[in-house]
């Protein structure tokens, strides 16, 4: 998948994955996709109701080897 951004927040845990990806978020404009790396488990929630309340999209999530990857959709 095509990324305009990624950002690593491996090694950090709750809030520091969001608060990281709202920054970088901020930067790129609609349409732009960000992918996140992280390590905390909580992140996939965390995520998950991030994307509901600002109305961005998640659109893809995976975890491979314990790394957690975001796609998400800047709208």
């Amino acid at each position: 998948m095509k990324t305009d951004l990624v950002v690593d927040t491996k090694g950090l845990s709750c809030p520091m994955p969001i608060v990281k990806a709202k920054k970088a978020l901020d930067g790129l404009e609609s349409g732009q996709i960000m992918e996140v790396l992280s390590t905390d488990k909580g992140s996939v929630n965390d995520f998950q109701a991030w994307v509901k309340q600002t109305n961005h999209k998640l659109i893809a999530h995976e975890e491979v080897n314990g790394i957690y990857k975001f796609h998400v959709k800047k709208i």
